[in-house]
């Protein structure tokens, strides 16, 4: 018997809507599993962000925070410890033995100062007496020329030999002329003197070039001598004026002798003093937060202007933050072209083949040697090879002595190029491929050579990637000491590769540099504990030049971004 057939599904709508109905459901319940599998991962992400931002943070504020209070001016407590007479700034707290009872005690770390009264500089005290001791507001921190602080009061030594107290407001005169006084001594020895003492220097110099062309027969004898009693008559006169400033100086010394300060510590030591060997003077206990904040802005400009003492441990960095700046223009000034250059070659005009990736690969290894590696080479090639050969060409004068064949700025300089142009290489390529095809084949279609392409279209786009390469390489060569240490860098560098004279930029002198301050500081100080605040202060400044130049160069990629960015270079 014939049935009739029944409707399938597929003519069904009532089926078709419930087959939809399902898959759209478990469409939906797919996704929303999907996306509950992926939060755990997100909130990972997010906690690493968190916990990388957290310790950026507390590594720029513990640096800042303790180089800066390096700078304020702390007070000063008096206290009787055991039998011992104890005035001093405190400092760090930790926990020791008392030698006495043999028992563990919280102690304070005292700094006491007068390192030329026989006083220990530093000596350790129980908090709770230092928690009771007074804090006098007749004490003055006098911070001098030499021998460190001094802590304790300022008399006035009479002609008599007798000492009697000062006005603060006549001591205050008396510091400001003895300023004024080191002032003209400090110009007149590094200004005019030095300017003599440097023409004094080129007479010699060539006296000794006139006797070797003698000897060569590039001159005759007569011509010899009326060149030798001209160069006399004019060291002649640079002797009259050479003496006559000296004697200036000499008279301004002996009238900053004629007034003597006294400074009389608490354990009865007295020391004599001009007034111009006191840099600053105050009474710490004294001082209002006005006047507090004013003295840590002064301090804090005498850190960045003035130059460094009393081994390093004192005064300013000015010709380290001088030589650390100028050092990483030097830098970038020969890294970016060669970096670029060669990233181009490699990148638009070589054929790619076994060769070129070879010389990749080798360029990615470079990135990864030892930068002491780097300082090896650079003295050896750069100061021994090239520098002794330009000695030997134009500055024979001077030999032995050498000029260029020893460390210098300008070698230090191209030592830390070759070490960070792995990095704009690698940048400057990536760059180049990240610019689109399309770009070039519309500019071959205009007509367009390769080079006015790769000019016009190509450089411009990837200009933003090139300089993150440079930002990556100054932040590198900002930091490293290593390489330094052999091709130049000095502890004390007697004048900045920048002065006055001509030919006003000498690229073969020695300098200072942050990072090996910072080094010396940490590491060949007389004294830890008290080189410890010096070292706290001139990182916050190392980083803030970091930060500074990157900012900079940060400043400069964005504007390049914004010009060529999203349009044309026509």
């Amino acid at each position: 018997m014939f049935k009739p057939a029944s409707p399938s599904s597929d003519s069904n709508p009532n089926a078709q809507g419930a087959v939809l109905f399902k898959t759209a459901v478990r469409l939906r319940n797919r996704a929303s599993s999907n996306a509950t599998e992926g939060v755990p991962w997100i909130w990972v992400c997010a906690g690493a962000l968190v916990t990388i931002l957290l310790l950026i943070t507390a590594l720029f504020g513990v640096i800042l925070s303790q180089g800066l209070s390096a700078l304020w001016p702390h007070a000063v407590i008096k206290m009787q410890n055991d039998s011992t007479l104890v005035i001093g700034i405190p400092m760090r707290q930790e926990e020791g033995t008392d030698p006495n009872t043999n028992t563990r005690q919280n102690r304070r770390l005292i700094y006491q100062a007068n390192r030329d009264f026989g006083v220990n500089e530093f000596a350790f005290v129980a908090t709770e007496a230092v928690a009771g001791a007074e804090r006098p507001d007749d004490i003055w921190f006098v911070e001098r020329s030499e021998w460190g602080p001094f802590l304790g009061k300022i008399l006035l030594l009479n002609a008599d030999g007798t000492s009697v107290s000062l006005e603060k407001q006549k001591l205050t005169q008396m510091l400001e002329d003895g300023a004024q006084r080191r002032k003209q001594i400090h110009k007149l020895e590094k200004g005019k003197l030095a300017d003599l003492n440097l023409d004094l220097e080129e007479l010699r110099l060539e006296k000794k070039k006139i006797e070797r062309m003698l000897e060569l027969g590039r001159i005759t004898d007569v011509e010899a001598a009326d060149n030798n009693k001209l160069l006399e008559e004019r060291f002649q006169s640079l002797t009259t004026e050479h003496r006559k400033l000296s004697e200036q100086v000499q008279q301004l010394r002996s009238a900053d002798e004629a007034i003597k300060l006294t400074l009389a510590a608490e354990n009865g030591q007295t020391k004599e003093l001009a007034a111009s060997q006191i840099l600053r003077a105050f009474q710490p206990n004294a001082l209002s937060t006005f006047e507090k904040l004013s003295l840590f802005i002064a301090r804090l400009w005498g850190f960045v202007s003035e130059e460094p003492r009393e081994a390093n441990t004192e005064g300013g960095v000015f010709p380290a933050l001088f030589g650390t700046v100028a050092m990483t223009i030097i830098m970038t000034l020969f890294v970016l072209p060669i970096g670029v250059m060669t990233a181009v070659y490699m990148r638009e005009i070589a054929k790619q083949g076994m060769l070129v990736s070879l010389v990749r690969i080798a360029v990615n290894n470079l990135a990864g040697v030892p930068s002491i590696v780097y300082g090896v080479f650079g003295v050896g090639f750069f100061c021994y090879t090239v520098g002794a050969s330009i000695d030997q060409l134009l500055f024979q004068e001077k030999l032995p002595n050498p000029t260029f064949g020893t460390g210098g700025i300008l070698w230090a300089s191209l030592t830390l190029a070759l070490l960070t142009v792995p990095v704009v290489i690698v940048s400057t390529e990536e760059a180049l491929s990240a610019v689109p095809r399309s770009l070039r084949e519309a500019s071959y279609g205009c007509g367009a050579t390769r080079m006015q392409t790769l000019w016009n279209i190509v450089l411009p786009k990837a200009l933003p990637g090139v300089m993150t390469g440079l930002i990556l390489a100054m932040a590198r060569a900002v930091g490293e000491v290593a390489p330094l240490l052999m091709t130049g860098v000095v502890k004390l560098a007697p004048a900045l590769p920048v002065d006055g004279h001509f030919p006003f930029v000498h690229l073969e002198r020695s300098f200072m540099h942050l990072g090996f301050h910072i080094y010396d500081l940490g590491f060949q100080s007389r004294s830890t504990e008290l080189s410890r605040p010096m070292v706290f202060a001139s990182t916050s400044l190392l980083v803030a030049v970091v930060l500074s130049l990157n900012f900079i160069a940060i400043k400069i990629r964005s504007q390049l971004r914004k010009r060529f960015e999203g349009r044309g270079a026509f």
